[in-house]
């Protein structure tokens, strides 16, 4: 098409019925935007996309630079795997809600640990009061690690799990439980969160300060490459940082400014880029703006596959493939009207469905009222199957490619990304940047701002804000027993009871002495985990050399 006579004809639609509409009937506001702040034209043509370079910047499905998907096939050869988030109260517990699952048809495992876990104390610690299963499931020991896999074979399922600062010591007694079922290592198939530069920045589940948390997850990088090759060591979560307020935009650059993070720390430990890079995964979330949403899941995609080959210089394909599990935003569901989050959830999932995600987890409808009831997990499980099996849009490969606005934004978003990446590089890095509180005060910002258009009405979300409605207060909610803490106690005192002393205090003390070298840990955390030391007992003996991270930074 001749570019002048469309540009022709589009100011002649603009300034002419465009504009006399406008007038006639008054738009429902004077700027259109996404969560980013970036403008969305009233319509966008050919004009907005003459720039691309279909091969340079498109290419095709499982090529580079993947921007149509990491897959030839992508969901006509198999659907993304549906890995529902999952844990509460004991570890019996959770195996009957992971049994469950994978009875409705669940294709993988997604663990949640309880706030203790997280943060590598024992059940019994005086800190753990009152918070032991409360936001997941409570794993002192490899003894609970066993129960909470039982009648699992961890040679057919994978497993996400969720864990950071003592991720490595979660992944040695996963690989512990498969040892007693007969498993070999280079058998298993999941991933850690294992992404300590999120929880500086956005969350809070630290542990140990930077450097040695760097150490901790290039050990498991080395580690795992040498033994459990199928295994993705990091997933770097973008999730949280979104949760935590930030736009789109930034929510693609501090992930990927992380993953650069990771990357050079590795490189710098030894280790040849395509020896770890073919393993690392990514975990975003997905929001309300559905198109938005898509653009940031192909621009993430197509930006990380050339940093990869440009920065790093990797020549692995699947080092250049931005491999990501997606989750729905539980920032945007509503206690009000919790109905109303089913609707919100299955645009998110479709969102994160047509951007091509390898894997997704759909929130519940009752989430901002307690932990998921069965029925409600059951329902978001459907949601994800439903998409897949009914809906026909993973029946041919990104199939908005093409689209002018998607395009067009897909470019912007990347650009943007950039431009903030270049501002981290400049102050030295992610880490370097979250010491400053840059990262902290640009998530910051951005949730005041979104608060303040919700406040406003300049952002309407339905049953909060507008069309509310009189409503009796929530039943059948899921309510964790108080008593699980005091059944967690009991559980590790008859462990300490029952287990070889001698050998726990000579494992603990080994990884002690090899921490205050250079050694890699993760063979010392193994033989610790078999001898059944609890997960305080190592984290403790860790937190004795390393230290505490004390959060700082200018504000």
């Amino acid at each position: 098409m001749d570019q002048e006579n469309l540009k022709a004809g589009y100011d002649r639609w603009k300034s002419g019925p465009y504009t006399k509409a406008k007038t006639r009937f008054a738009e429902r506001m004077e700027r259109f935007e996404g969560s980013s702040g970036m403008e969305i034209e009233p319509l966008y043509t050919p004009l907005d996309t003459e720039h691309l370079d279909y091969l340079n910047d498109l290419g095709f499905p499982g090529e580079y630079p993947y921007t149509r998907g990491v897959q030839p096939t992508m969901y006509r050869g198999k659907l993304w795997t549906m890995r529902q988030y999952a844990g509460f109260a004991t570890a019996e517990e959770s195996n009957a809600r992971y049994k469950y699952l994978l009875e409705q048809g669940q294709t993988g495992l997604s663990v949640a640990f309880d706030l203790p876990t997280q943060i590598g104390y024992d059940s019994d610690h005086e800190l753990a009061l009152g918070e032991v299963g409360k936001v997941g499931v409570a794993i002192d020991s490899l003894a609970d690690m066993e129960i909470l896999f039982d009648g699992i074979p961890l040679d057919k399922v994978s497993t996400s799990m969720t864990i950071n600062a003592p991720a490595a010591v979660l992944l040695a007694m996963y690989i512990a439980v498969a040892e007693k079922q007969g498993v070999s290592a280079d058998k298993l198939n999941g991933t850690i969160q294992n992404d300590i530069l999120k929880e500086y920045a956005a969350r809070g589940t630290y542990i140990f300060p930077p450097k040695p948390s760097m150490r901790l997850i290039t050990n498991i990088f080395e580690y795992c490459s040498a033994n459990v090759p199928k295994w993705n060591t990091i997933s770097i979560s973008g999730y949280h940082i979104r949760e935590a307020g930030a736009t789109a935009v930034q929510e693609v650059a501090f992930t990927l400014a992380d993953g650069i993070a990771y990357v050079e720390a590795a490189i710098a430990a030894g280790l040849d880029v395509d020896d770890f890079g073919p393993r690392l995964s990514f975990f975003f979330n997905s929001h309300n703006e559905l198109l938005e949403e898509v653009a940031k899941f192909r621009a993430a995609r197509r930006l990380w596959a050339r940093i990869m080959k440009e920065r790093f210089g990797a020549k692995d394909p699947k080092s250049l493939q931005l491999r990501f599990h997606t989750q729905t935003a539980g920032s945007t569901l509503t206690a009000q009207q919790p109905d109303n989050n089913i609707v919100r959830v299955t645009l998110q999932a479709l969102a994160a469905v047509l951007g091509g995600t390898q894997s997704l987890h759909t929130n519940s409808r009752d989430e901002a009222l307690a932990l998921p009831s069965q029925d409600s997990v059951r329902i978001a499980l459907r949601t994800q199957q439903i998409i897949g099996y009914e809906s026909g849009v993973a029946d041919t490969i990104d199939p908005l490619a093409g689209c002018y606005y998607i395009e067009a934004l897909t470019d912007k978003i990347e650009k943007a990304a950039m431009d903030y990446i270049k501002r981290i590089d400049e102050m030295g890095g992610a880490p370097a940047a979250i010491e400053r509180g840059f990262i902290q005060k640009e998530i910051e910002d951005s949730a005041y701002r979104y608060q303040m258009e919700i406040e406003e009405k300049r952002r309407i979300i339905v049953g909060l804000n507008e069309f509310t409605i009189a409503e009796e207060p929530p039943k059948g909610l899921l309510k964790v027993d108080p008593a699980v803490g005091e059944l967690q106690k009991s559980k590790l005192a008859k462990l300490r009871a029952s287990r070889d002393t001698a050998r726990v205090e000579a494992t603990v003390a080994a990884l002690g002495e090899a921490a205050r070298g250079d050694a890699n840990l993760m063979p010392l955390i193994l033989d610790a985990v078999r001898a059944y030391a609890t997960l305080g007992e190592i984290c403790g003996v860790l937190r004795g050399v390393f230290g505490e991270y004390k959060p700082g930074g200018a504000r």
